[in-house]
């Protein structure tokens, strides 16, 4: 039995969910997402219990023994709430440069940064995903979670921290083990 995957997925107002052909849609303030679902789950909308307004996504297996089911079940699960959190909450990431003589520049929907190389490497963010710069941190903002997190990986990949003096582009709340350097032995 899935921990997660047994777990409803409410659905708040303002919210529209739909399922067709074993695609499901999620549509709210924010955006619009769809998803296709694996053959192997159900997914069902239900009206809550008695004393509760609202309805809620259930997710189940057709055979809780079979091990790529189970597998598949708390994924889907997952994936069908980051789709309602997203179009309602959203979601962020923050990228933070460190370097002397490093800089971030946006322009427009692109990111400029210069990160130590010859030339300033461009990236162009996808068309879901916003940026906003203050000083040396990079906030990508996004309703979908999947294309926000592709994005701070391939940002980070331009020039990725190294463990020495710790220089490079690092996700905020990512740790950098720190290596101490050479040392030279003294003469005896």
């Amino acid at each position: 039995m899935s921990r997660i995957g047994k777990q409803p997925v409410n659905i708040p107002e303002g919210v529209q969910v739909s399922i067709k052909d074993n695609v499901i849609e999620v549509s709210g303030p924010k955006g619009k997402l769809t998803e296709n679902l694996v053959p192997m789950v159900n997914v069902e909308i239900k009206d809550l219990p008695a004393g509760r307004q609202g309805k809620e996504i259930l997710v189940s297996v057709k055979n809780e023994t079979n091990k790529e089911e189970r597998s598949r079940w708390g994924l889907q699960r997952s994936l069908i709430n980051n789709m309602v959190v997203g179009v309602t909450e959203g979601f962020s990431k923050q990228l933070e440069v460190n370097g002397v003589g490093y800089k971030v520049v946006l322009q427009g929907k692109k990111i400029v940064l210069n990160v130590g190389y010859s030339h300033p490497v461009n990236y162009d963010l996808p068309e879901e995903v916003d940026a906003q710069i203050e000083k040396n941190v990079i906030t990508l903002t996004s309703f979908n979670k999947q294309s926000l997190g592709q994005a701070a990986a391939e940002i980070r990949s331009v020039r990725k921290p190294e463990p020495y003096k710790g220089k490079g582009i690092k996700y905020m709340e990512e740790v950098i083990r720190r290596k101490e350097g050479k040392v030279a032995k003294s003469g005896e």
